[in-house]
């Protein structure tokens, strides 16, 4: 795995796209820093920018960094969903202004995956993480799912858990600075 970690944080300091395992899907990144990276996989994907994406941090610490303000509920949520939880967080900051919604907020999940972590603490920063599939196909269960044209359009497959079956992505919850919780995905 280390040697993986390695190539991957290679293509993404150099603007590159990967094609990785996440603890949900396998998933199209980038670093959430680069906006010609973030440009490279709405292309890709053939999805309108207006159209946010998920982030992966290593931490809570790291999501601070990301965040203004992190509502003290969110870690709550955090640390009792037994599922893969991404959180919409109000007044997103330090990232590539394409990845950031509209409304000003981000879409941030902590990952329960070993390979998400470290790469996250390795590159010391957001990655996004979006299906593995055009807009509007269904996303791939597995590897094998994955559609040729994105296989072709990322530039970097990472070498792991190609047998890994996903069961769907993560649940989506938003949660504003005044404390109100809106579930958006189950």
């Amino acid at each position: 795995m280390h040697q993986e970690i390695k190539n991957t944080i290679e293509v993404l300091k150099q603007g590159g796209i990967i094609l990785y395992p996440t603890d949900t899907v396998w998933g199209i990144g980038c670093d959430a820093t680069n906006p010609e990276a973030v440009k490279k996989i709405y292309d890709l994907k053939e999805r309108i920018d207006s159209k946010a994406l998920i982030c992966l941090v290593a931490d809570d610490r790291m999501l601070t960094k990301y965040v203004k303000q992190v509502p003290p509920a969110a870690l709550n949520i955090i640390e009792v969903t037994g599922k893969p939880t991404t959180i919409i967080y109000d007044d997103a900051q330090n990232l590539a202004e394409n990845l950031i919604a509209d409304d000003g907020s981000i879409a941030i999940r902590i990952p329960d995956d070993e390979f998400c972590y470290q790469l996250s603490r390795k590159l010391n920063g957001a990655i996004v993480s979006t299906s593995a599939n055009i807009s509007g196909q269904p996303t791939p269960s597995s590897y094998k799912e994955i559609a040729p044209a994105i296989l072709k359009g990322v530039d970097y497959v990472v070498n792991l858990h190609h047998e890994k079956i996903c069961e769907k992505p993560s649940s989506i919850i938003k949660l504003s600075n005044s404390g109100v919780v809106k579930i958006i995905r189950k």
